[in-house]
């Protein structure tokens, strides 16, 4: 039987549900979920491997028009995992109008039609209205199929999978069927500490925050120890990130601890201090080293 596999970009506007989608198809947690746009700031791969296929999926950041310098960089990451994927996997938002957000994405997929698939995500969801989402891609490419899914409750993604892997060419599977992810652990526990910040700290801290990796060792009975700093811009964002006398920065390294243990076969141990770096989101080097 003809082995088939492709990378697909996944692309939609920020809290589409692109991260939720991957981590359900993986089956483990790929990419960190928050309600604040641009969670996702690096190319995030997960992999789904059947006997005759594999899918390696890659979450981009939220695509959307902004002339921020972070967004910008964001967008510029975005923009080349479409053109260099095999596929395309577009996900709507059914809870929300489209809008000229919407309108700026579908304009960029207008020239990879032929490799593009097109899913209304949320649609387990009371509000969701699918027919909009039908006729506002109908209007901007004609002909172009929607399959509705529910990312979160899995509702679907077997079917997205089954087409996708239908579109993919033929090829070899680029990682062993046992591999859902290809991140680093370090890379993989950063993003957990980060996810945790924002889910206790969405109001405070929208987007001033990154966690940098300084070193890890793992002690004799097996324990990783993870050590690195929590990033922010101001000293009052570095007093809300520790709390009063060390209680949410407390909170953080307990939560992320849990979820590590979940994901690792060996427990992870968090030590985490808090920085500031005044303006990073400004500063070329800073945004080199944490977006790539």
């Amino acid at each position: 039987m003809d082995h088939k596999s492709a990378f697909v970009a996944i692309v939609g506007r920020p809290s589409s549900g692109k991260s939720t989608f991957l981590n359900t198809v993986c089956k483990g947690k790929v990419a960190i979920v928050s309600s604040v746009p641009q969670t996702t700031r690096n190319t995030i791969r997960g992999i789904v491997t059947r006997e005759d296929w594999q899918l390696v999926f890659v979450d981009t950041p939220g695509l959307h028009d902004s002339e921020k310098k972070l967004n910008l960089r964001l967008r510029d990451i975005a923009l080349q995992q479409l053109a260099d994927a095999d596929l395309i996997l577009y996900l709507v938002d059914t809870l929300r109008d489209t809008g000229k957000e919407e309108e700026y994405i579908i304009n960029e997929l207008l020239k990879f039609k032929g490799k593009l698939l097109v899913a209304a995500n949320k649609t387990d969801h009371a509000r969701a209205n699918v027919a909009k989402v039908r006729e506002f891609v109908e209007a901007h490419l004609p002909g172009m199929s929607v399959m509705e899914i529910s990312a979160l409750q899995a509702k679907g993604t077997d079917e997205v999978l089954a087409k996708l892997a239908e579109m993919a060419p033929l090829g070899p599977s680029y990682y062993p069927e046992d591999v859902y992810t290809d991140q680093e652990p370090v890379f993989r526990i950063s993003e957990i500490v980060r996810e945790k910040i924002f889910r206790n700290l969405k109001e405070e801290i929208p987007h001033a925050v990154f966690v940098e990796y300084e070193n890890h060792h793992f002690q004799s009975d097996g324990t990783l120890v993870y050590a690195g700093y929590i990033v922010v811009e101001r000293d009052s964002q570095k007093g809300i990130v520790i709390g009063a006398k060390g209680a949410m920065i407390k909170k953080v390294r307990e939560e992320a601890e849990k979820e590590l243990a979940e994901i690792f076969p060996y427990a992870v141990k968090l030590s985490l201090q808090v920085r500031v770096e005044r303006d990073w989101k400004k500063n070329d080097k800073v945004l080199s080293n944490i977006i790539q």
